[in-house]
């Protein structure tokens, strides 16, 4: 805009200075001259009535009204004398997403019946917030009888144009899925894994024969903080600013996609049916920090249900320490996976696994834990379960048997209690009183056979503390336990691992820079007493984190962090190590699903030498790569074997019959390689004799020995008797084979 220069007028009082003494001036009795131009200066009063929608003469603009406003329908029919309460609930819910304008909640009553009409316009201060509403809001239960049908406003505009009369839409044509379960069937049974580095996200099959990894898929910019694949390998989740976007197939083209603002984490059901994301967020406009989490069902996209509210109130007590995910844990097993749990374990026998179990999901609250059934997305039996002062869960990865914690109360005149429940029927399968507790944590078996809680007793002083171990057997009689204590009570308990599909478990206890690792078994000798019992001692191991092969028997012992990356591959049944190495700074260790390879790495926390390392069950290093600002590494699960027990056993049983196709197709990858081999030594020794030749006819040719004469002159009649030819041999050792005595 032009600059317009003003004189201000003389009759302005002004101070010894010489400037103009503004406080003093009455700025309403100044006639300012008619004009259109603002000097290219925005009003603010101009701003914001252009924000709220509002023409420049201050009058309401009808398409932004429409376009910033909503309806919510499907309201309960109040009388006059709970209006007020609805109102003030709506506002809860509805302020925590977004500003809603002065009066801008508008609640139609039936005059008639003074009788609210079921349903309310909320008016927001943007778009945007509109947007939001619609999007986090649409699906919200209010309660059993109300879940809320939200619409913008200006859709009905939209909805008016349909014709009266109905024309079918022509049918799409058939396209054929692509099969997620493809990469299951690998011919040479190779598994996945996803690499993220930089702006890349890799997926590579592991082809160990040929000692490399290859590429399957590649992409950048595929997310913009993590992926995850689910449980059993279906999906590869990607997370954006706007939703989570599943990916799967050959081609790995998007299967879905669910709508999410901000949305930081995901967590899916064990049967990949259900998706819970959340979303954390800053306070705002006077608003405290929220939490919002969704649940989807995969299959068709569809919200299923939205807990949203202020973060305090997904905290499950005042001393938790900020907003902690999952705040829902899903149970191990849903529905079909019960028969196949339930008809082979009889020791837990309900008239529960008589019918088809629902998944169940659960939140800590206070002085409660809140069990959901999906996909009705309702509370178990329309109530918590009450635990006075509960501080954890978890659930068992067999059948749905809750297991918590209660610290003790009232000065420890109420004991702390650990208790399993089975759900849904509620029944208390065991419970266990405890004194001076300071602190517990749970682990439970890969199958559900067995739980173990640590338990950090201090004296009554409370000046020092000592460790222990309760035991369940979850499949006896009367869920039996017992006590374990270490021989020396006071020694850290540095990790602690069950054993998949097994009875054994590991301990690396111990105070110095080598602690010991222990292992025990829950089951005595063969015709013994089931009584927990010591198997060996390991002594001073660098080691701070123990991890089991998938099916047992193989552990590796890692020193991660602090102890800079040093392992040991240990073989339980044979109690004797097979191999120790380095990866030095790692900071991940991950069994892929079979048990047959270990990946090491070191992610980005630190700045150098980020990669990876797959080694073979026994430690023998397979092959290494380098990435710069390398994030992740994660094997491709595997689905549920469809195989039975007694299929399984026969194969293990007749393991060299079935391995002999195996044994033949790894050979013949191994002589292609040596062939390909030789063919790249013969290629190249072929390009070498082709260059000697060709060198050879250069030097013998006229034209070379006419100018080597010019140059030399009477020295080139002497070059000849001083040529001495030397030949030289060579020798490469291409193999060694160490022949047995």
């Amino acid at each position: 805009a032009e600059m317009v220069q003003l004189e201000i007028p003389l009759s302005f009082p002004r101070g010894p200075n010489g400037y103009v003494e503004w406080d003093k001036i009455d700025i309403d009795s100044i006639d300012l001259p008619p004009s259109e131009d603002n000097y290219g200066i925005p009003s603010d009063d101009e701003d914001l009535t252009q924000k709220d929608g509002a023409n420049k003469d201050g009058s309401k603009d009808e398409s932004s009204m429409m376009s910033t406003a909503i309806i919510v329908d499907n309201l309960p029919e109040v009388p006059e004398a709970k209006f007020v309460k609805l109102t003030n609930v709506l506002t809860k819910i509805f302020g925590q997403i977004g500003q809603i304008r002065d009066g801008g909640l508008h609640m139609p009553m039936d005059p008639a019946t003074k009788m609210s009409c079921g349903y309310a316009f909320i008016e927001f201060s943007s778009r945007a917030e509109a947007d939001a509403a619609v999007e986090q809001t649409d699906g919200y239960k209010l309660d059993k009888a109300h879940v809320f049908k939200v619409s913008k406003f200006d859709d009905f505009e939209k909805y008016a144009k349909i014709p009266d009369e109905y024309v079918a839409p022509e049918p799409k044509p058939y396209t054929q899925r692509e099969n997620t379960q493809a990469w299951m069937m690998d011919e040479r049974g190779r598994d996945q894994f996803v690499c993220r580095f930089g702006d890349e996200t890799e997926i590579f099959w592991n082809d160990a024969q040929k000692s490399t990894a290859v590429e399957e898929y590649k992409r950048s910019f595929w997310t913009e903080s993590y992926v995850q694949w689910s449980p059993r390998g279906t999906y590869l989740a990607t997370v954006h600013r706007q939703g989570v976007a599943l990916w799967g197939g050959s081609s790995f083209g998007r299967l879905a996609k669910f709508s999410h603002s901000g949305v930081q984490f995901i967590e899916f059901s064990p049967c990949e049916r259900y998706l819970c994301s959340g979303s954390a967020h800053e306070p705002s406009r006077g608003n405290p920090a929220s939490v919002v989490v969704n649940f989807f069902d995969i299959a068709t996209g569809q919200k299923l249900r939205q807990f949203s509210g202020a973060q305090k109130d997904f905290l499950a007590s005042a001393n938790q320490r900020g907003f902690v995910w999952p705040i829902f844990k899903w149970n191990g097993l849903e529905s079909e996976d019960v028969y196949t749990s339930s008809s082979s374990k009889n020791d837990i026998k309900t008239e529960e696994n008589e019918k088809e179990m629902p998944a169940f999901f659960a939140r800590l609250a206070k002085d409660a834990v809140q069990v959901y059934q999906a996909p009705e997305m309702t509370l178990l039996d329309k109530k918590s379960v009450k635990l006075p002062g509960v501080s954890e869960f978890c659930w068992s990865p067999g059948e749905p048997i809750l297991a918590t914690f209660q610290p003790e109360q009232n000065s420890g005149n109420v004991p702390a209690r650990i208790s399993l429940m089975q759900l849904p029927s509620r029944n208390e399968v065991r419970s266990k009183n405890l004194f001076n507790v300071s602190d517990v944590k749970m682990y439970w078996q890969s199958q559900g056979d067995y739980f173990a809680v640590k338990v950090d007793h201090h004296t009554k002083s409370k000046k020092s503390t000592y460790s222990g171990f309760e035991l369940f057997r979850l499949r006896e009689p009367m869920c039996p336990m017992e006590v374990l204590a270490l021989p020396d009570k006071a020694e850290k308990i540095v990790a602690f691992a069950w054993e998949p599909k097994g009875h054994r478990f590991a301990i690396i206890h111990g105070d110095g820079a080598r602690p010991d690792v222990s292992f025990y078994s829950m089951i005595e000798a063969e015709g013994g007493a089931k009584k927990v019992h010591l198997l060996k001692t390991l002594k001073s191991k660098t080691a701070n984190h123990l991890f089991w092969s998938p099916n047992g028997s193989m552990i590796v012992f890692a020193g991660l962090k602090t102890m800079n990356g040093q392992f040991e591959f240990f073989n339980v049944d044979e109690m004797e190590t097979m191999a120790t190495c380095e990866h030095f700074m790692a900071t991940d260790v991950e069994w892929d699903p079979t048990g047959r390879f270990v990946t090491t790495a070191v992610t980005g926390v630190h700045q150098m030498e980020n990669g990876y390392h797959i080694w073979t069950f026994n430690g023998r290093l397979l092959y290494k790569q380098t990435r710069e600002r390398f994030f992740q590494f994660l094997w491709r699960p595997r689905g549920k074997s469809l195989l039975s027990k007694a299929q399984e056993a026969d194969i293990k049983k007749n393991l060299k019959k079935y391995s002999k196709k195996f044994e033949e197709e790894d050979e013949k990858i191994k002589n292609q390689q040596a062939t390909m081999l030789d063919k790249a030594k013969q290629e190249t020794k072929e390009k070498w004799e082709a260059w000697v030749e060709e060198k050879k006819r250069k030097i013998e040719s006229d034209e070379y020995q006419g100018t080597l004469k010019k140059i030399l002159g009477a020295e080139y009649e002497k070059q000849g008797a001083e040529i001495v030819t030397i030949e030289e041999e060579e020798e490469e050792i291409i193999s060694v084979v160490e022949e047995p005595l």
